[in-house]
């Protein structure tokens, strides 16, 4: 009974990642969500209509009065770090209240060299990553107790956006992007929603790498997920974006979860691919 009355409110729980962490969590948990457009979310009572670019968060914030914040927002980046700001005025000023933030592998992708763990310091050469790790910067002034990062590595998974797009690929005889010097760690929707799920019945606070414990390159996984997607003989289409491999890989090392949350990149392709 007394899980049941943690009140968790998911932004972005329209999304691929946001919705699958909300089937996660509803059964267990007083759980809402956010949506910006989409119909299909507008008659279900838990869900909330916010446009990150003309909604103020407060007002979902109010009426939810959550005890855990999720955020998987996507969207335009200004507009995600004022909301961000928003949520963390929120937290400090209540007392049972704490954010989980999506984050990147991305927030590493200026470090090629090597993969990097959960104290690593971050530095970025995408936009997208600079986005990360301002949010993840902001986050650090408040106490820790009131924050989690979660840096998330490429996600895969039959309805993933991924998965998705290979399979229209394949259905098309179009050519497939593979890096072959990009060294990489991934998991998936199942598993990431349940190490989520367990983060916050432990009541976790500080940085979380929710990614494989092992590491593959791009083309060899990319051809692992397409062999295990049916008899395809695909065109692949090679990217060398440098003659030495190159590592984008967040690996967890010093907060590491229980051994059977911990996922190898193997388990990924065997029990989460199946052909539709």
């Amino acid at each position: 009974m007394q899980k049941a009355k943690k009140r968790i409110l998911i932004l972005g729980a329209s999304g691929f990642i946001g919705n699958a962490i909300y089937k996660e969590l509803c059964s267990y948990f007083d759980t809402y969500g956010t949506y910006c457009s989409n119909p299909l979310f507008r008659e279900n009572q838990q869900f909330f209509r916010y446009d990150l670019r003309e909604d103020d968060i407060f007002r979902v914030l109010e009426q939810v009065k959550p005890h855990f914040i999720i955020s998987a927002l996507r969207g335009d980046f200004s507009a995600q770090v004022m909301a961000h700001q928003h949520i963390l005025e929120y937290i400090t000023r209540r007392k049972n209240c704490k954010l989980y933030f999506v984050s990147s592998a991305n927030v590493f992708d200026a470090y090629s060299k090597y993969p990097s763990y959960e104290m690593d310091k971050t530095l970025s050469e995408s936009i997208y990553g600079r986005l990360k790790i301002k949010i993840e910067n902001m986050m650090m002034r408040l106490p820790k107790e009131k924050t989690a990062i979660l840096r998330v590595p490429m996600v895969f998974g039959n309805t993933s956006p991924r998965i998705k797009d290979i399979k229209t690929q394949l259905a098309q005889e179009e050519p497939i992007e593979v890096f072959p010097n990009l060294i990489i760690n991934v998991t998936n929707d199942d598993r990431l929603t349940q190490q989520i799920h367990y983060l916050i019945n432990q009541d976790k606070s500080g940085i979380y790498h929710l990614g494989s414990v092992d590491l593959v390159q791009h083309e060899e996984f990319i051809k692992e997920v397409i062999k295990r997607l049916g008899n395809f003989h695909p065109v692949l289409k090679r990217v060398f974006t440098t003659n030495e491999d190159r590592y984008l890989a967040a690996l967890p090392k010093d907060n590491l979860l229980p051994k059977n949350l911990r996922i190898q990149y193997q388990d990924i392709i065997d029990h989460h691919l199946t052909v539709e």
